[in-house]
């Protein structure tokens, strides 16, 4: 089930993202780097200018987007900081598409202000850039050595952009 994500979901947010973030060069962020500080200001940022949608299995949390605007008035059309976390049990069983699907269709409904929305994603990560482009999102550039893998090694981002069609 995908719904809204709630102040209550936070602490299997928390442990979400903790279990996403041990797989290496998955997430930009260690499990260190996951703690309640960092959930709760994207859960925050996202309820008040953006969308967070969780995807619930057996009552667990097993996928997490947000994506958020930055205040300023030249990007309100543009929701941005997206990120997206499926637990490696889920992954590769569509939790990743229909979390996006219903990103993109809530919108589309309901966000008619939102016009476009962005999101990076390492150059090594083929399986994911593959899934973002069959939804829509097209590689815009490149940001050369931006990011650092499990392997301390210097990678390229790729940024792509989605249009309201």
């Amino acid at each position: 089930m995908i719904r809204k994500a709630q102040a209550n979901d936070h602490a299997r947010i928390v442990r979400l993202y903790r279990d996403v973030a041990a797989v290496p060069n998955g997430i930009a962020r260690t499990p260190g780097e996951v703690n309640d500080a960092y959930v709760s200001g994207f859960m925050h940022k996202a309820e008040a200018d953006g969308i967070e949608l969780v995807c619930e299995q057996d009552g667990q949390i097993v996928g997490e987007i947000h994506a958020s605007r930055v205040g300023i008035a030249c990007l309100a059309h543009l929701l941005t900081d997206l990120t997206i976390a499926v637990a490696p049990q889920a992954q590769g069983q569509g939790v990743g598409r229909r979390l996006f699907r219903a990103l993109l269709d809530e919108v589309t409904d309901n966000m008619p202000y939102i016009t476009r929305i962005e999101l990076f994603a390492r150059e090594s990560n083929v399986r994911a850039r593959a899934l973002y482009a069959s939804l829509g999102f097209v590689e815009e550039g490149r940001l050369r050595a931006r990011v650092n893998n499990a392997q301390g090694e210097a990678e390229t981002d790729t940024i792509m952009g989605w249009l309201r069609p």
